[in-house]
């Protein structure tokens, strides 16, 4: 990637940093980070949230990027867990303006951050995630925010060039980030009716646009054969992370059986409920779990 392309990206990604967020999602980002210390280098915003405005009662998606485990988590468990099969996922409720604030965060080191946005990283869970607007509530230092950006750039490298193969010559913005998109979603245990990326994409429309005039038409890394034979593996792949993660939020997640049941339910239209002996022994019931919610289609 030229130089120029990645200064182009660069700008449209500090842009998006640099935008302020509202009062009640910077008082739960507070909130989030206070709760870990100073080992936290930066808060990040992200998600529905950050694409559709805040709202009472909405959950807030945030990202907190550390230093290094041991200076966040006291329990070893838990430093081993959030770098195997990161990130760790915690539920977190402040107050702002008389009214509850309520937030799911995720947790990761800043240094595993950049490897896992890299395109040696071959899950798009962190990606393709990045890959899409995000927002910076909190850097400890300039430096650090520079990271960040630098970061939030590789992301859109990387997604583009695992994407870019599957499609002709020169797509428009809206086929190229629908099907990354709903290529990432394929790989998770995702509740997300076909139609999502579409609506998503149209939502920040003009933004992918100049992510994609500032990429360019880059010649693809792999054939288009090589790609859909790797989009095959990373939802194989994929599923099996998602699974860990879930029954990982489980333990670290409070109330998190009940969330995921309502988030489930809330994109899938199939009710879900989780049996008492499921919520005591998440690792034994994540399989059983799994195809009970595919059986019925709450999962694809």
């Amino acid at each position: 990637m030229s130089d120029p392309a990645r200064a182009a990206l660069r700008a449209i990604v500090a842009d998006e940093l640099a935008a302020v967020a509202p009062p009640a999602v910077a008082a739960i980002g507070e909130a989030a980070r206070a709760r870990h210390g100073a080992g936290v280098s930066a808060v990040l915003f992200y998600g529905s949230c950050r694409r559709d405005g805040y709202h009472p009662g909405l959950l807030v998606d945030l990202y907190l990027l550390v230093d290094d485990y041991a200076a966040v988590h006291a329990s070893r468990l838990m430093r081993w867990l959030n770098r195997l099969v990161p990130p760790n996922v915690y539920y977190v409720e402040s107050g702002h303006g008389g009214a509850p604030v309520r937030a799911k965060y995720a947790l990761v080191s800043l240094a595993q951050l950049r490897r896992l946005n890299g395109p040696g990283t071959l899950n798009p869970y962190f990606w393709a995630r990045f890959a899409q607007p995000t927002g910076l509530l909190w850097a400890r230092d300039a430096a650090i925010a520079r990271q960040v950006a630098d970061n939030l750039v590789q992301a859109i490298l990387t997604t583009d060039a695992a994407v870019r193969p599957l499609l002709g010559p020169g797509p428009d913005a809206s086929a190229l980030w629908q099907r990354a998109l709903s290529e990432s979603y394929r790989t998770e245990l995702r509740a997300e009716k076909p139609e999502r990326a579409a609506q998503i994409v149209a939502r920040d429309l003009d933004r992918y646009r100049r992510v994609t005039a500032a990429l360019g038409d880059p010649r693809p890394a792999v054939t288009a054969a090589r790609a859909k034979r790797l989009w095959r593996w990373r939802r194989w792949q994929g599923k099996g992370l998602s699974l860990l993660r879930l029954a990982k939020a489980s333990w670290t997640f409070a109330g998190g059986a009940d969330y995921l049941a309502w988030k489930i339910s809330r994109h899938s239209g199939v009710p879900v409920e989780f049996r008492p002996w499921e919520r005591r022994h998440p690792f034994l019931a994540a399989p059983f779990v799994l195809w009970r919610l595919a059986r019925r289609g709450a999962v694809r």
